[in-house]
């Protein structure tokens, strides 16, 4: 074969080989293109633009920071839906996650007749043996099932006074659930009476802890009234209930604007309760309101389905029988109607006889008038000594005859009566028993109304004016916690608590002292307050901060036994950090072995200060104030 058609065939597959390298080169920029975009396009289309995507050949490379190791995965995936999974090659990483959150305290205590329950989680730093010790002292010593679990992180500022806040509660409310944060405290429990109600209402909100929110959801039982009573009256202080009743809160609502359309224009206070004898007990009252209204005087009373309808002497008597014949046709069949027109009283009878009881705000009772005989004397006289005091009954009325058979009932019944008030008088003759005075009870009218009612009747005349006082307030004259921590330093002034050497054992004579500060912290009521423990400085440093520790717990756990309220009472030792006088010598060395009770302040909220003020106050506080105030006081659990 001559040279030259060897060279014309090598060079046709030289240049054949070429072409193939060319177009496979632009075969695969092609396909790394392709790739490149489509997988850009789709990581677009999920708003993942933070992927970047590279390609080498039919590699598939990503790279980038991912916010999460979610989104690292999400955009791995879009990529192997794209091109074959195998071909994608994860070089990203994902972006350092903030500091982990701290988890959010909280603790729901439940309490009922079998004891206390705890579930929730709780700081570490919580001391649990104390916080224990609080609940059996707030509860009585009710036991207590722990199902507490803890986190080692910081305690939000507001933890310790809302977990104080609501062991203070559960100690009032046997029935009770108590939902505790560092926001929040919600209660929610049931009392027996409303009268309990408003009373743990107003205990519970008088000192709710700084920037905690308090939610109270407090129920009672509707009371079962037996008889079912209701007494509405007319005559010249105007329209009133001495008694009223309704099974729902519809029917209350009916009762009372049916009085307020006859004059009615005092806050009435209607008890919604159960033992009504019928569902028609609403429209019965107006009926019988209405019919009174038109009399224009008198009484109207309600004993369950009995009517006792009491004119005024001197209405008219054919009024009097139109009004009484129309509600007795109106009334639903199940009540019954019992109505009197008493006549006028005759001018030339002689003077009716009285009994008079008298009862002062001191509790002081007077006891003057009739009574028809030595042995109705004796039993006057014992029944007012059971119902207040034997030391404050005074007896002055005398034995007389000619009085009405039922006289020494009613007697005893006024007496009864007399005992709903805090102050005032009963008035008893043949015709009437009239009652006034005052009670802190906002029910005793109305108690003293079904009381009558029951034992005389309907139809007999009485009349009830009991105002409604505020109790006083039993923390108005308790010392305040500046004048507590007085003198209790006036008490160590002369004498101190003293121990044992070198241990927590309380000494004779500091137990002497102790049942002196016990009785002034009874009378102080609840303050907080911290017991701090002081060492001089021979020793080691550690064994002296350990030493009075258990030297202020010791005095601690005393108190406890006094019966003195310490759930809001700290113990801290100091050891010989804080010397009041020279350890050089024996005399300092005794003076600063002590035991301080220092009331623990709120810390002062800041002020915004002006550029101008800033320059100008350059001056310290005062510093007694600053010395009395322990910045570890208010570390929080």
């Amino acid at each position: 074969m001559r040279l030259s058609t060897i060279f014309t065939i090598g060079g046709t597959f030289l240049g054949a080989g070429a072409l193939c390298v060319v177009a496979a080169g632009f075969a695969v920029s092609a396909i790394e293109d392709g790739s490149r975009r489509a997988v850009r396009d789709a990581l677009d289309a999920r708003g993942m633009h933070w992927a970047e995507v590279g390609t080498d050949g039919l590699q598939v490379f990503l790279a980038g920071t991912a916010p999460t190791e979610a989104a690292r995965f999400a955009a791995l995936s879009v990529a192997g839906s794209v091109v074959d999974a195998a071909r994608v090659l994860d070089q990203t990483v994902v972006e350092e996650g903030a500091g982990i959150t701290p988890p959010q305290f909280a603790i729901e205590i439940l309490r009922n007749e079998r004891g206390v329950s705890l579930i929730g989680l709780v700081p570490a730093s919580l001391d649990r043996q104390r916080f224990m010790a609080d609940i059996s002292e707030a509860t009585r010593g009710a036991p207590v099932a722990d199902l507490l679990d803890a986190a080692d992180y910081p305690a939000p500022a507001t933890w310790r006074p809302a977990l104080r806040h609501a062991v203070r509660s559960l100690g009032l409310l046997p029935r009770s659930k108590i939902s505790v944060s560092a926001e929040r405290v919600e209660i929610t429990a049931m009392v027996d009476s409303g009268e309990e109600k408003r009373r743990v209402e107003v205990e519970l909100a008088r000192r709710p802890p700084a920037g905690v929110a308090l939610a109270l959801d407090i129920s009672a039982p509707r009371p079962v009234i037996t008889p079912f009573t209701l007494r509405f009256v007319i005559d010249g202080r105007g329209a009133r209930f001495d008694a009223c009743s309704a099974d729902t809160e519809e029917a209350r609502e009916r009762i009372l604007r049916a009085a307020g359309r006859v004059g009615l224009s005092d806050r009435a206070d209607c008890v919604v309760g159960m033992g009504v004898p019928t569902p028609q007990w609403a429209r019965a009252v107006e009926q019988a309101i209405a019919a009174l209204a038109q009399l224009g005087a008198g009484s109207v009373t309600f004993s369950d389905a009995d009517i006792a309808l009491l004119a005024e002497p001197g209405t008219d008597q054919a009024l009097f029988d139109d009004v009484v014949g129309a509600l007795e046709g109106a009334l639903p069949e199940v009540f019954a109607l019992d109505a009197t027109l008493p006549p006028l009283p005759d001018e030339g009878a002689p003077v009716a006889p009285e009994f008079i009881a008298t009862l002062s705000p001191e509790g002081q009772v007077l006891l003057r008038g009739r009574v028809g005989s030595e042995q109705m004397r004796a039993t006057v006289t014992s029944l007012a000594a059971a119902r207040f005091s034997s030391g404050s009954v005074h007896m002055t009325a005398r034995v007389a005859e000619g009085l009405p058979r039922d006289w020494g009932v009613r007697v005893l019944l006024g007496l009864e009566a007399l005992s709903h008030l805090t102050s005032g008088a009963v008035t008893v003759t043949p015709e009437t028993i009239d009652v006034a005075g005052r009670s802190t009870r906002q029910s005793a009218g109305a108690e003293i109304a079904q009381l009558l009612a029951e034992r005389l009747g309907g139809a007999e005349r009485f009349a009830i004016d009991v105002a409604h006082v505020e109790a006083p307030d039993p923390l108005a004259n308790l010392p305040g916690p500046e004048e507590c921590e007085a003198q209790i330093a006036a008490v160590q002034r002369d004498d101190k608590i003293g121990f044992e050497p070198g241990s927590a054992r309380i000494d004779g004579a500091g137990a002497a002292i102790l049942d002196r500060i016990a009785g002034i912290l009874r009378g102080c009521g609840e303050i907080r307050m911290e017991i701090g423990g002081h060492t001089d400085s021979q020793g080691r440093e550690e064994m002296n901060a350990q030493l009075s520790l258990e030297r202020a717990r010791a005095v601690l756990d005393e108190l406890r036994l006094r019966r003195v309220l310490t759930s809001t009472f700290e113990a801290k030792g100091y050891g010989e950090s804080r010397p009041i006088a020279d350890n050089a010598t024996e005399e300092g060395r005794e003076a600063n072995r002590r035991i301080e009770f220092r009331v623990i302040r709120p810390a002062p909220a800041e002020e915004m200060q002006t550029g101008l003020e800033s320059i100008e106050d350059t001056g310290e506080e005062d510093g007694t104030a600053t010395a009395s105030r322990d910045p570890a006081a208010d570390e929080q659990d």
